[in-house]
């Protein structure tokens, strides 16, 4: 049973949004177990038998004959519950319809070597005849709330495509069930298969994910799969750079994803005047998603309306679908993976982290050592236990990293001017830097001493000069003086003084993370590495697309993402 509570009226509706107030509800779900048909339901009285069932959980998935094998390992029992109806509710697992022990938590103690033994020895016999079957009960006793959410979010498709031709319109893809379920809706509701996809490969992508998006090319020829990926940098090295990524920094999701997919959209889609984008993202995924609306603009491309389908649906409904309908999709959930995405993310339980070591050890055993070896470097007293008890996901600065030292910026106010600034670089000037100073003006080489390395600044609709930079290619001395004002938007010399410091920041830890390009609405900014280098990058905007709007320089925090990663903290952090 699913009802949706305002709290606010006090009343219950049908819907996430209340009738009345239009204040967002609170879902409530109850599933209910038949002991006679040995499958849950949403209602207490079961559709398919009418017998009356007894309260199971509030929300469920099925556990594949993979899993259920691998369950039995651990447990030391294997093929136990072959002929069981098991399913897993929030990490619990529900063997006809009663808890079983299973303890996550010990799993550290485990030799994945063994289990994976244990795996491959009872493999053949590990048969999908009972699970089928079960599947089929499963199916029928609640295709009531299946014909109920299909048909509900394929109108609302139809509702929110209309106004689009199918080259408008494109479904975000990232091999994971939610998207396969958004994907199978809005091509069927719609009739079309043509519709664009859109699949970001972060190079850190399950095997399993990589091997389903190639079965989805060829077993739906019409429907065109764009891929965006960074070929540039290696995940690998960059830890070796960064440190690896954390729950509070990650920075993997910046450098390899984010920016890439906002660049494959906007060449995609770059002569439309509006695009209409369908994402899987659901509100009990996470506590940060439980806020997000169904619809609404996207707050990096203007002109894009995103829409979320299955906002509401639970994983049961998710299951639901794909098993009724009998679309493929990702293995890597057969495995026992209830999410899949980068293999190595810090946001990653210990049960994903079990099921790597399990059936991807060489992946397993590579990250293990990037991890291993930081710990090392940063002197932990115990770096194994550092790895095996996620101590690096908890990381929150750059200590100890040779690029933060990079991250302070030196500077003395002018004895004599109060509008000039004398800094001390960490980075030697080259041209590069002033290539950081174009969102302030047009940059004028001409009217400046050449011999004392003066360029100036100008209004880009006055031409008047603004700023005059003062410092030899080669040197680490820098001054800057304010001719008028205001200076990006701004009139306090505090104020002003402050930008300066986020286009310095930049100009010294530029590691090509692209997180300016994915903020620049105009495409002016561009990255092209070095060769032969890890992380090193030549900067440029293109003066003639750059607006001078500044949110390049006000976008993050200090004016650069890469200072939140690199950004030393301790005990007496402040935060500043």
């Amino acid at each position: 049973m699913i009802s949706y509570l305002c709290k606010k009226c006090n009343i219950v509706v049908s819907k996430s949004e209340c009738d009345i107030c239009g204040s967002r509800t609170s879902l409530v779900s109850k599933l209910y177990w038949c002991e006679h048909c040995n499958v849950p339901t949403y209602h207490e009285i079961c559709p398919k038998c009418g017998n009356k069932g007894f309260y199971f959980t509030t929300d469920a998935r099925p556990v594949f004959p993979e899993e259920r094998l691998l369950v039995e390992a651990v447990l030391g029992e294997p093929m136990k519950y072959r002929y069981s109806s098991v399913w897993n509710s929030n990490g619990t697992y529900y063997v006809d319809g009663k808890k079983i022990k299973f303890s996550i938590e010990k799993l550290t103690s485990e030799d994945p070597n063994k289990i994976r033994k244990i795996i491959d020895e009872y493999k053949s016999d590990n048969s999908y005849d009972f699970f089928n079957e079960n599947i089929k009960i499963f199916i029928e006793a609640n295709k009531i709330r299946y014909n109920d959410i299909a048909s509900e979010a394929m109108n609302y498709i139809i509702k929110a495509a209309e106004g689009y031709d199918s080259t408008s319109m494109f479904v975000s893809f990232s091999g994971g069930k939610d998207s396969t379920v958004t994907s199978h809706l809005v091509r069927t509701s719609l009739s079309n298969p043509s519709i664009i996809h859109i699949f970001g490969d972060t190079t850190l992508e399950l095997p399993d994910t990589i091997e389903y998006i190639n079965r989805f090319k060829q077993e739906n020829r019409k429907t065109p799969m764009l891929t965006s990926k960074n070929d540039q940098q290696d995940f690998f090295e960059l830890c070796k750079e960064f440190g690896p990524p954390s729950r509070m920094l990650r920075w993997c999701c910046t450098i390899f994803k984010t920016g890439f997919i906002s660049k494959r959209i906007d060449s995609t889609f770059k002569n439309k005047k509006a695009i209409r984008t369908f994402y899987g993202i659901r509100r009990n995924e996470s506590k940060s998603r439980s806020n997000y609306n169904r619809e609404g603009d996207s707050p990096k491309i203007s002109k894009q309306k995103v829409t979320s389908p299955i906002i509401d649906w639970l994983d049961y409904d998710i299951w639901l679908y794909i098993l009724s309908t009998g679309i493929d999709f990702n293995d890597a959930y057969r495995l026992g993976y209830s999410r899949v995405g980068c293999w190595c993310c810090p946001n990653n339980s210990r049960w994903s982290q079990f099921l790597l070591s399990v059936y991807y050890p060489d992946l397993n055993g590579k990250f293990t050592k990037i991890i291993y070896d930081f710990a090392v470097k940063m002197g932990k007293t115990d770096p194994m236990e550092y790895v095996t008890n996620g101590g690096w996901k908890a990381r929150s600065g750059g200590a100890g990293i040779d690029r933060s030292k990079n991250v302070a910026i030196e500077f003395k106010p002018c004895a004599t001017d109060e509008s000039s600034f004398n800094y001390e670089l960490k980075k030697s000037i080259t041209e590069q830097l002033y290539e950081f100073f174009k969102p302030f003006g047009i940059l004028n080489f001409d009217m400046g001493n050449k011999r004392l390395g003066e360029v100036f600044v100008l209004d880009f609709k006055t031409n008047e000069p603004l700023l005059k930079l003062q410092g030899r290619l080669g040197s680490n001395n820098l001054r800057i003086t304010i001719l008028k004002r205001p200076i990006a938007k701004r009139t306090k010399t505090v104020e002003i003084e402050l930008k300066f410091k986020s286009q310095i920041t930049k100009y010294q830890l530029c590691t090509g993370c692209h997180a300016c390009e994915t903020a620049c609405k105009y495409g002016a900014i561009t990255l092209e590495k070095i060769p032969n280098t890890v992380s090193d990058y030549i900067y440029r905007i293109d003066s003639s697309k750059c607006v001078r709007c500044t949110e390049c320089i006000t976008h993050y925090q200090g004016g650069c993402y890469m200072r939140r990663v690199l950004l030393p903290r301790g005990k007496d952090y402040k935060g500043k």
